[in-house]
């Protein structure tokens, strides 16, 4: 058991060494000493370690005496869905997200599908473990099998207008997880011609890791995007929580312009109100925000911090370069389905095309995309490179997430990754590529030595 699987906001590790059953039956046990809880409902995705953990979890919950509701194979929002709108005192999805097929985790949140991070009880429940609890073998709960999926599908058309859409050709995939299950469900209800690959749920993950942003994952979806004339291509990462988008021509859009465009969207109906963004990209979010009557508001990198900063401002929209997305209604939490269908009500309202939507901005505010770099000392790295960058005429240093520099023309940020030993960069510029890419070459050149 290695309790370094405790991350800032979920617990991910390798299956067994890392994380395993006696681990899994532990935080079952430690979630109910912590909060308790006396129903709670849990799933897994695709991967095959899923069942087992799962199955452990529910026995430390039960040991607690928690009336504990399964239901299977399903994505994260799922969970969300479940513990906020089905009167669950918590819920816990078993999943190792975009992450190889050999590791696993777990995503816990309690009534109302507020998120459990390091500062609000995860590593509490670490501590509890690590202590060596003494857990009842008599399972004092119960276990019930359920299905939620037609009041989740429900819940995620009324975010548009099925009737009005488009018959728009869309190409999906969702990379072997489980965004599939959903889709087969959705396409009963739209006018959409949706084009399925990948679509079965394979925890061997035989064409590839579940992780869109990985180069050959997206030449994947790019070559289908084309090969059927689609209007655009979705893809999405193992539990679905997050979904990346192809325009016509199979090019990749990076998550940073769909906030400013998903945000735009929905500040069209709910004028006013207040946008979250993380602060790795943040220029173009901000001047679409402004130019659309919202409020713009940064916040740390991460499903946990941006959730607490939603809930504190009741903020209408959460978005991330890394494309998550946060919706109000749905308990400020973050969905993978719900925007590619604002996106094709847009499509479909607006007569455009998604490169259309996005063309501009990526001119006004050209980024160079997330860059990782591994480097031994990440802390003397990121006290080097802001003690150079901060000395330079006209510079402005936050703190927000890492480390950002910014001057008139051109930004970076800088921050190491929660869940890996790696330094992440990210550049932009106002309107200048060539500018944005040099400093990007630069700045690399500098982290890697």
């Amino acid at each position: 058991m290695n309790l370094f699987c405790f991350k800032a906001y979920d617990i991910r590790g390798r299956y067994p060494s890392d994380l395993d059953e006696p681990l899994a039956r532990g935080l079952g046990f430690a979630f109910a000493q912590e909060f308790q809880p006396e129903r709670v409902v849990i799933g897994h995705d695709a991967r095959l370690s899923g069942p087992a953990l799962y199955e452990a979890l529910a026995e430390g919950l039960r040991a607690a005496g928690v009336d504990v509701t399964g239901i299977g194979l399903c994505g994260t929002e799922e969970i969300y869905y479940a513990a906020f709108a089905r009167d669950f005192d918590g819920g816990i999805m078993v999943t190792g997200s975009h992450n190889p097929a050999d590791e696993n985790g777990f995503k816990l949140v309690r009534r109302g599908a507020v998120p459990v991070s390091s500062d609000s009880g995860l590593f509490a429940m670490r501590r509890r473990i690590a202590a060596g609890q003494s857990i009842p073998a008599e399972l004092l709960g119960s276990f019930a099998e359920a299905n939620y999926r037609n009041g989740y599908i429900e819940y995620l058309l009324s975010y548009i207008k099925p009737e009005s859409l488009r018959r728009l050709r869309i190409v999906a995939d969702p990379g072997n997880g489980c965004a599939g299950l959903v889709l087969q469900k959705l396409t009963e209800r739209l006018p959409v011609e949706l084009h399925i690959i990948h679509g079965e749920p394979d925890g061997t993950f035989p064409n590839g890791v579940p992780n869109p942003l990985l180069p050959e994952k997206r030449a994947l979806t790019a070559q289908a995007v084309r090969e059927a004339r689609a209007d655009f291509g979705i893809a999405w990462d193992g539990d679905f929580d997050r979904c990346f988008f192809y325009d016509a021509e199979g090019r990749f859009i990076e998550g940073y312009y769909l906030v400013g465009m998903i945000a735009e969207a929905l500040l069209r109906r709910h004028p006013g109100a207040k946008i979250i963004h993380d602060p790795r990209l943040v220029w173009n979010t901000r001047d679409v925000v402004a130019k659309a009557g919202g409020t713009a508001l940064e916040s740390r990198t991460g499903h946990a911090f941006i959730k607490e900063r939603m809930r504190a401002e009741d903020a209408l929209y959460g978005g991330e370069m890394s494309a998550h997305h946060y919706f109000h209604d749905f308990a400020y939490c973050d969905s993978g389905m719900i925007p590619w269908l604002l996106v094709a009500q847009l499509l479909s309202d607006s007569g455009r095309t998604l490169a259309d939507c996005v063309e501009d901005r990526m001119a006004a505010f050209p980024c160079s995309g997330e860059i990782n770099s591994h480097v031994e000392d990440i802390r003397a790295v990121l006290a080097r490179l802001e003690a150079k960058y901060a000395a330079l005429p006209d510079a402005e240093v936050t703190h927000t997430d890492g480390v950002s520099v910014a001057f008139p023309n051109w930004r970076f940020n800088l921050r190491s990754s929660n869940t890996e030993p790696i330094l992440r960069l990210n550049v932009e510029s106002r309107g200048d590529k060539a500018l944005m890419e040099a400093k990007t070459e630069e700045l690399l050149n500098e982290i890697r030595g």
